[in-house]
């Protein structure tokens, strides 16, 4: 028998979640470290192979199966996911150490912080693997659990609030979801014997108005998820009151499935309500593109300026996605990898001034590359792969989604473009107001000591692998056009023809 090696993906963190759970004292932490290594290394063994596919009845009555599944997009993310839970783990190892400046509040022990990323891990990958829609549904709420847990369990004073908002607006997503993923089942036992395998529900034949609906419900859940404005406020008051390792995985890892679920069950189910829907979803796109990195640029709090910004950078996403070219939607899925590791560094290394400070807020700060000159460094070399320069692995992805939407989009892409500026402005004053300058007296009172080893050991691989793919895209491009040329073979889409000048050979 073959080895089920995506279900021993999945079921290996979920086991140490357990096992963490079970243990008493310190040694809690290295077990979930061992753990989040070992999945590491599956995951990697499994960005190789080939042929995974697992199929096994679930529940024929409906047509349900445990089924997963891993196309090029999944396993880029797959990969994604796998590589920043043991650095978060690291740089969270002792989360409300009450010897930290910031002086954090929590409820539970750091082996607890250990247990649920586990877990979290767990049905995000379960999400990225799943090819039932039954299956993927369950994944996709199971991950509100260890999440909900995450944030409210560790943080500021309003954390409670806070993870009670990601969690109203994370089921309303979701039960609009579980409507859709109804509808899917009524239509695929219309005329046939049920099932939701999303292979045999893709090409489905839907009436237009029906698949329209279908779309919307859709839709919206991924909206939220991503998450996009109008529906994105959760994610700001989250971000400020999470533990930076919390946010890190939030918005790295888990607001991916938003921009993951648009390209596997949107543009795949619904090709004919994808293309009607375009230019409403590019417009909202855009505004979450502007509205984003406004909203950065006046931010007064360093962890709700990072939220922001990975606001504006799923607009350029989405903006990807719904262009329906190849370029940029290889470009999208690219984006998804170089976010996640971009957006991870900075919510960490944030979280490591924010633990010498006592403070996020910008006014606070003032001349700290004087007194933490490393850590400055990070901050600055993040902030350039968040605004996307040429060499990190962010601009990869910004220039094939504006190149791949320039020939059917040109006035999206020109606003879009203004984003870019805004980039530089938010990141650049940022830096510049807390690390040039005068030192103030109270930077001088609390920085008292750069980087450690320890926190060396967590950003120096994420900075890494930004450059890294910065300069040699190409072996992940190969794997996210894959997925896209599949995505638009679905849908029906074709990429503009280069136009030739008349008697021109």
């Amino acid at each position: 028998m073959a080895i089920p090696w995506l279900t021993l993906l999945g079921l290996v963190p979920l086991v140490g979640s357990g096992v963490v759970f079970a243990s008493r004292g310190r040694g809690g932490r290295i077990v979930a470290l061992s753990f989040s290594l070992l999945t590491a290394a599956l995951g990697v063994a499994v960005f190789f192979m080939t042929g995974l596919g697992e199929q096994v009845r679930w529940i024929p009555t409906i047509g349900a199966w445990y089924a997963l599944d891993a196309d090029g997009m999944a396993k880029l993310l797959i990969l994604l996911t796998v590589i920043l839970v043991p650095l978060v783990l690291v740089a969270e190892w002792s989360p409300g150490d009450p010897n930290s400046a910031a002086t954090p509040l929590s409820r539970w022990s750091g082996e607890s912080f250990a247990a649920l990323a586990l877990m979290l891990e767990s049905f995000t990958l379960f999400v990225f693997m799943a090819s039932d829609l039954l299956l993927f549904y369950i994944a996709f709420e199971a991950t509100l659990i260890p999440m909900y847990f995450l944030i409210a369990g560790w943080g500021g004073p309003r954390r409670a609030g806070a993870a009670l908002k990601f969690l109203l607006f994370s089921l309303a997503g979701g039960l609009v979801l579980l409507v859709g993923v109804i509808g899917m089942y009524v239509v695929s036992a219309r005329d046939r014997t049920p099932s939701l395998l999303t292979a045999e529900l893709t090409g489905l034949p839907i009436g237009q108005w029906t698949g329209r609906w279908l779309f919307i419900a859709f839709f919206v859940a991924f909206a939220v998820k991503a998450p996009m404005f109008p529906v994105h406020s959760w994610l700001p008051d989250a971000a400020e009151q999470a533990r930076p390792g919390a946010s890190a995985l939030l918005v790295a890892t888990l607001d991916k499935i938003g921009t993951f679920g648009m390209i596997r069950f949107c543009l795949a189910f619904f090709p004919e309500a994808s293309r009607w829907a375009t230019p409403f979803v590019l417009a909202l796109a855009v505004i979450s593109i502007l509205y984003g990195a406004l909203m950065a640029v006046g931010s007064k709090n360093l962890l709700r300026l990072v939220s922001y910004t990975s606001i504006s950078h799923f607009g350029f996403m989405v903006l990807g996605i719904f262009a329906l070219t190849t370029a940029s939607l290889s470009g999208s899925i690219f984006y998804m990898l170089a976010h996640g590791l971009s957006s991870a560094a900075m919510f960490l290394v944030v979280g490591f001034l924010v633990e010498r400070r006592g403070s996020a807020l910008i006014a606070d700060y003032g001349g700290a590359q004087k007194l933490v000159p490393v850590l400055a460094g990070v901050f600055l070399t993040a902030g350039l792969a968040t605004l996307a320069l040429p060499g990190t692995a962010n601009f990869v992805g910004e220039f094939l989604i504006m190149a791949g939407a320039w020939r059917h989009h040109l006035v999206w892409v020109a606003l879009a473009v203004l984003g870019t500026v805004l980039a530089a402005l938010y990141v650049l004053l940022a830096y510049q107001r807390v690390f040039t300058g005068p030192v103030s007296p109270q930077s001088a009172e609390r920085l008292h000591h750069d980087l450690d080893a320890r926190e060396k050991l967590v950003i120096a691989p994420l900075i890494v692998l930004i450059l890294f793919f910065g300069f040699v895209p190409r072996p992940t491009l190969q794997v996210a056009q894959s997925t896209a040329a599949h995505a638009m073979a679905q849908i029906g889409a074709t990429d503009p023809q280069p136009s030739v000048p008349t008697g021109s050979r």
